[in-house]
């Protein structure tokens, strides 16, 4: 199974890159942020796409977040969710049955927290309640998505580190470590524990992702009994013009 997460910032200015990314990749799985647009202002070439059951979950403008389903591992479309504590549309999940039984999934768009910090440590905390939750059914849960934290400083160009700048500072970085700690593992940093050039977002200015001067705030954090399923762990970051790259996860067969 190929599980994938990519901020595309704007979805309509991203289409043909997407397009062309789906059919080369073919994820099993496809988690988007920040599509910046409502289910009425997509072409039907996205509305439905070919091979995905597909969740649109956004608004005109701002935010939003998308979730694909291959239609090669459920036959009927699955229930797209949005937890309570969902706003601005961040949020999407679902649950599939699969052979070796049912998987949550889930899309998440993090706020920046630069205009409304409060609000964003609000949202982790729900988002930790809410990954507590979804760990006591039992079913294995694969969270992905913009969490705009770094886990530490391992995970920020040197050139990038400022003090006290939002998406670094102590206490957002223990909330994500608190959504973490409900028996999920960050897969990239679980596979890769010292690379200091890991990253998945660079400031669209001099030239910061060809230096590969950047952040590493995309994630795929799955249940700790997927990890030794992993095979592959890869960012993407010459795929697309948005400033974050594509995240891909591929898992054996359980």
């Amino acid at each position: 199974m190929k599980i994938a997460t990519w901020n595309v910032n704007g979805l309509r200015a991203r289409q043909a890159q997407l397009l062309e990314w789906l059919a080369t990749e073919r994820p099993d799985i496809v988690c988007l942020q920040e599509i910046k647009a409502a289910i009425d202002q997509l072409p039907f070439e996205l509305r439905d796409l070919d091979g995905y059951w597909s969740c649109w979950h956004g608004e005109k403008g701002y935010s939003g977040v998308g979730l694909l389903v291959s239609k090669a591992l459920t036959a009927e479309p699955p229930a797209f969710v949005h937890p309570p504590f969902d706003f601005e549309q961040r949020v999407a999940t679902t649950t599939v049955a699969l052979p070796g039984g049912a998987l949550t999934l889930a899309s998440v768009y993090v706020p920046n927290g630069g205009k409304d910090y409060n609000a964003k440590l609000r949202f982790l905390e729900a988002l930790g309640d809410w990954t507590a939750s979804q760990q006591a059914t039992g079913h294995p849960l694969v969270l992905c998505g913009d969490l705009n934290v770094t886990r530490s400083d391992l995970d920020i160009h040197p050139k990038e580190r400022k003090p006290n700048q939002v998406g670094t500072r102590a206490d957002e970085r223990a909330l994500l470590e608190r959504v973490l700690s409900y028996g999920l593992v960050d897969v990239a940093r679980a596979r890769e524990p010292e690379n200091a050039e890991l990253f998945t977002w660079w400031a669209p200015w001099r030239n910061l992702r060809q230096r590969n001067i950047g952040w590493r705030i995309d994630y795929v954090a799955a249940s700790e009994a997927l990890l030794p399923r992993v095979t592959a762990s890869t960012v993407q970051r010459e795929v697309g013009t948005s400033d974050h790259a594509p995240v891909i996860v591929e898992f054996s067969e359980g």
